[in-house]
Order: structure tokens, then sequence, then C-alpha cells
């Protein structure tokens, strides 16, 4: 199963936010232990580096990437994307940046906390919990 991780699900785990901390690491563990094939926008990285600056001096963000490739695939944006998230006409480019993604890699899901964003998405998404809950 393919996923595509937003920021936010990571910044849960990397800054233990309560309360969605535990269902936001497990999606991590499912990933690291290929029961899912965890993806994230490079896109992504910078902007988590962006909104932890304060947390994260030059050596810790090499460590924290290092960890992180070794559990989710990066993937990189293309030209196709940039337009075609442009030509999606969403409020929030960044989303529609995911979302065109997501579609490209054939994702299953996107995993998100604000799944209202990508209510015109191609690729469905679901909140951690919703999508824990879909496995059991």
């Amino acid at each position: 199963m393919r996923l595509l991780i937003d920021g936010n699900i990571i910044l849960d785990v990397l800054q233990k936010r309560e309360p969605h901390y535990l269902d936001s690491s497990k999606i991590w563990k499912m990933c690291e232990t290929d029961m899912a094939e965890g993806h994230i926008l490079t896109l992504t990285f910078a902007n988590l580096v962006y909104v932890m600056r304060r947390e994260l001096d030059a050596e810790k963000i090499s460590e924290v990437f290092n960890k992180m490739s070794l559990i989710f695939r990066f993937e990189d944006l293309k030209e196709a994307d940039i337009k075609n998230a442009a030509n999606q006409k969403w409020d929030d480019f960044e989303d529609a940046l995911q979302a065109v993604t997501a579609k490209r890699i054939k994702a299953d899901y996107i995993i998100t906390r604000n799944v209202r964003d990508f209510l015109d998405s191609k690729v469905m998404a679901l909140t951690p919990s919703e999508f824990l809950a879909r496995l059991q």
C-alpha cells in the first residue's frame, strides 16, 4: 500500500504533538516495517525544517533527514506537478501539489490531519485514525 504522508503527520511525531502523536507514530511504524510504502515530498521536508528552525541546527537537519530517508521515499516535484497544481486553482497551492503528486505516484491514500483541504483530490485523504480504522 502506497501512502503520501502530509507534513503535519511528520511534525506530530518529530515534535511529539499531543493528542496526535500516537496515531501518527503508528503510520511511521507501518512505513518503517514495510507494512506500507510511505512517500514524502521533498518540499515537505524543506517546510518541516523551516517550521522547526528553532529546534534544528545543521547537524540535526542532516540527522533527521538521514533517519527519515530510511523510512520514507522522498518525491521530487516535477514541472508537470507544478503545472497541474496551478491548474487546480485550489486555495492552498501546497495541498494541490500534494494531491497531484499523490496521483502521479499512484498513492492509495494521502495521510493528513487536514482532510477537508483535499476534498477535490483524486486520491482520497484520510486522517491517521481513519486510515488505521480501515485496517481493522
